[in-house]
């Protein structure tokens, strides 16, 4: 007899793990769940094939979405073979799963695109050669070629309406009157339930890896493949990744922090890890570095008696720049980021300073304005290190005001010269108050 889609209760992985992988991802707390206490022996009796899917909703990845990616390299890492699936034919339709409303539906081209895009990502995490090869698959390939009558009579026959309401993500939705949920994206679950199954069928595949949110679907993906094939696969899910305070990983008032360099700078992104709370800092090596145990609890210890050196925060965010963007980019980063702090701006190329400029607060001022030069109180004056006249006057005074790294006087006059490559002045307040003027040709 079949086993019903609700009857696989999630089996909570802490102190479970009895393999290298669930003993990393444990004691890392990236295990949160597990479909059966039986995965642990399944790793080790052999080589597995798992496989975590990615949206093609953008052309590149969140650091939020690193977290898939780390479960494929912990995957290959203890010597199995991961499986980087690239959803562009699910990206069509919309995963509701931890989203309040109804996803924008992507055009064929634009999902393609992303995908395509997305995929320079992987390679620097995972390895795709050797013997434990990664590979991408894309799910359009065999999404596309399977009829609607072919959907509902082979696999959604398998599918409980009553279930299928019940799972989180539809009765989120359902619960919401304004909100809803459209008929094509409470069919999403049938299709990542498919894509296990063709995996399994194609690849040999027995793992589904995702966040706590898709432990529902992975689910209904081993049911089926039980229904059909009359074979054992296994499931498991990472905690969904926020900060102490409940805020999601990686969005700032600046926006999401990507993994490519043309959506979030090298600067940018080494800057966004370095800012990371006490609170945060050693659940963040855990969790996203490849840090081994000693080193992190080292860390922690230089943390809590010598808060003020931020050594973890720094671990932190050379690792995750230089695994990003490569030991290149993590030297210039760096370099950038050293130079804001002393205050050597001068020394900075255009390409350094711009970047510096798009992470601060920033205001414009033409050209000719500083043609007969601007006082210093005036200048800075409207800024984010000075609201008012009074103000500025009193920074000045007392020593606090910078141009380009320069103390400055009140009898300053700032000049189109002071401008930086690249057009730029660079303003500071004290040790932390930054700000960017941009001279604009009039």
């Amino acid at each position: 007899m079949s086993t019903p889609l609700n009857s696989m209760a999630p089996h909570l992985a802490h102190g479970t793990a009895t393999t290298a992988l669930l003993d990393e991802l444990s004691w890392r707390g990236m295990l949160h769940q597990t479909t059966s206490p039986d995965l642990a022996a399944h790793l080790a009796s052999g080589v597995r094939v798992g496989y975590a899917g990615f949206d093609p909703t953008s052309d590149s990845l969140t650091i939020g979405n690193f977290m898939g990616i780390k479960l494929l390299a912990h995957l290959q890492r203890a010597g199995h073979k991961p499986i980087v699936v690239s959803g562009g034919g699910t990206g069509l339709i919309g995963d509701p799963s931890g989203k309040s409303a109804e996803r924008q539906l992507l055009t064929r081209e634009l999902a393609e695109h992303n995908a395509r895009s997305q995929q320079r990502i992987f390679d620097r995490f995972l390895d795709f050669s050797g013997p434990r090869a990664a590979v991408i698959r894309n799910n359009i390939d065999w999404l596309e070629s399977m009829s609607y009558l072919d959907m509902l009579r082979d696999i959604g026959k398998h599918f409980s309406v009553n279930q299928m309401i019940a799972r989180d993500s539809v009765a989120s939705r359902l619960e919401g009157r304004e909100q809803g949920i459209s008929y094509t994206e409470f069919s999403y679950m049938i299709l990542q339930a498919y894509d296990f199954l063709h995996l399994h069928r194609a690849d040999g595949c027995t793992i589904q890896l995702g966040g706590s949110d898709q432990f529902g679907n992975i689910v209904s993906g081993i049911d089926l493949i039980r229904r059909l094939e009359q074979h054992e696969s296994f499931g498991a899910t990472c905690p969904l990744v926020t900060t102490s305070d409940g805020q999601k990983i990686g969005k700032t008032e600046k926006g999401a922090i990507w993994l490519t360099a043309d959506r979030t700078s090298p600067y940018r992104f080494l800057q966004y890890w370095l800012n990371t709370s006490d609170a945060d800092a050693v659940k963040f090596l855990r969790w996203f570095t490849f840090l081994e145990s000693d080193a992190i609890e080292a860390l922690a210890h230089a943390l809590a008696t010598e808060p003020g050196k931020r050594e973890a925060q720094k671990t932190l965010a050379a690792e995750m720049t230089r695994m990003t963007h490569g030991a290149t980019e993590l030297a210039r980063a760096q370099a950038t980021s050293e130079a804001l702090f002393s205050g050597l701006v001068k020394s900075l190329d255009a390409a350094q300073i711009a970047e510096i400029a798009a992470d601060l607060p920033s205001s414009s001022v033409a050209t000719t304005a500083l043609s007969q030069g601007i006082s210093i109180v005036d200048f800075i004056t409207g800024t984010s290190c000075a609201a008012s006249k009074r103000e500025a006057r009193e920074f000045v005074q007392n020593g606090a005001v910078s141009i380009n790294g320069e103390k400055v006087t009140l009898e300053c006059t700032v000049r189109a010269e002071h401008a930086l490559p690249g057009g730029v002045i660079l303003i500071r307040r004290g040790k932390k108050a930054y700000h960017a003027v941009r001279l604009q040709s009039s």
